[in-house]
């Protein structure tokens, strides 16, 4: 199953960076210049991310299948005297330190990504970092993951590590878990760094063994519509770290050391940590089923799945939003497939995987039906599986 590992810093296969991924990386190379009046080593980048199917079961060591999006966050780099950092998304100015502790804001996913690298004896000194990204923040895309995965690379080449990307994986989730604050799994960053284009990637979050499974939605006349509600997604949130702390009681009251381990037909009696236990005993077996209708040749049939994935977590694991259960909810009506909101709830972004031929009433149900609620005007496009994280220059 496991797929032979790529490393840091080097372009994937030996191929060119997409033409979109180098435009990100070529004005962050301008702002660079523009900041901190020098020219950068290189520039990198990583993508944001949607996952297909899968929500909650990876800090559950469970299965998960995301696939890469065409937005990056490309970081132009160099080695330096001191900590700076500069994002075209950041207001503005530079931030500057002396050290890669105590650094807050948008640039603690710079800093504690130094800051973890060199806890994992990757040992990255000072650098100055322009940012820009395409990524759409706060809809739950994996922006942040994206920031942490560029600045990987391009640390890890100013200084000549050679980092297993899975590994690499490990070090971004723990900048962002113990530096950032956010209590996330391992999904994020592991969809940005080992994704392949025209592929989604079934990962076991246990030992990160993976296979990249063909998807690509259009060579079977569909389009996957990715619908961003507007409503804010925060990891940082109290109620993600609720739903984890839910999942570990559960786990010990069960005497497993993760829900994955538990029973298939495991039950408890508070109600709460029932509904918890059953989202993730059944999107566990809804993301294998949904690796073996793919591998079976069939795009459409995953429509069914997705849509059993979002009643389990609006149910079960009570983590939509009246934004997302509109978006699914219209997008259903107008004739998808399958749609189901994705990434860590509570707002964020909804997909829809639907005929292309259907794909404007789809898209036009969904602005009518978020209008005739009053709520924020979805921004809607549609998605391709792109390609992980890769030097560009």
């Amino acid at each position: 199953m496991p797929t032979p590992e790529n490393t840091t810093g080097h372009r994937r296969n030996g191929a060119e960076p997409d033409a979109h991924a180098a435009a990100l990386a070529a004005t962050a190379v301008e702002v660079f210049r523009t900041q901190f009046g020098a020219s950068p080593a290189g520039a990198w980048a990583a993508p944001g991310r949607v996952n297909l199917i899968g929500e909650h079961t990876d800090y559950n060591e469970g299965f998960v299948m995301p696939f890469a999006l065409p937005f990056y966050a490309a970081a132009a780099a160099a080695k330096a005297d001191t900590w700076e950092f500069h994002s075209t998304h950041g207001g503005g100015a530079i931030v500057r330190s002396e050290t890669v502790e105590g650094v807050e804001g948008w640039a603690a996913y710079l800093a504690g990504v130094a800051w973890a690298m060199n806890e994992a004896g990757y040992e990255v000194g000072p650098a100055r970092i322009a940012v820009h990204s395409d990524v759409p923040h706060g809809a739950g895309l994996s922006s942040s993951a994206a920031l942490e995965c560029a600045a990987l690379l391009a640390l890890a080449d100013l200084h000549g590590h050679t980092i297993d990307r899975a590994e690499a994986a490990r070090i971004a989730r723990r900048a962002e878990n113990e530096y950032v604050g956010a209590p996330t799994g391992i999904l994020d960053q592991s969809a940005s760094l080992l994704c392949e284009e025209g592929h989604a990637m079934f990962m076991d979050c246990r030992d990160l063994a993976r296979e990249q499974v063909p998807f690509n939605v259009e060579e079977h006349g569909l389009t996957m519509l990715v619908i961003d509600t507007r409503a804010p997604h925060r990891h940082v949130d109290g109620e993600y770290a609720s739903r984890r702390a839910d999942c570990e009681e559960a786990a010990r009251l069960l005497g497993v050391d993760f829900l994955r381990d538990a029973p298939a037909d495991a039950h408890l009696d508070d109600d709460r940590l029932n509904r918890r236990l059953r989202h993730i005993l059944t999107e566990n077996r809804r993301v294998l089923s949904t690796m073996d209708v793919l591998k079976g040749g069939s795009v459409a049939g995953i429509g069914e799945l997705l849509t059993a994935s979002h009643v389990s977590m609006r149910d079960d694991y009570e983590i939509s939003s009246v934004e997302l259960d509109s978006a699914v909810d219209a997008a259903l009506g107008a004739g998808a497939l399958g749609a189901r909101m994705t990434g860590g709830g509570f707002g964020g972004s909804a997909i829809a995987l639907v005929e292309t031929a259907l794909a404007p009433k789809i898209e036009a149900a969904v602005m009518a039906a978020a209008k005739a609620a009053a709520l924020p005007r979805p921004q809607v496009f549609a998605a391709r599986a792109a390609a992980g994280a890769h030097r560009v220059l």
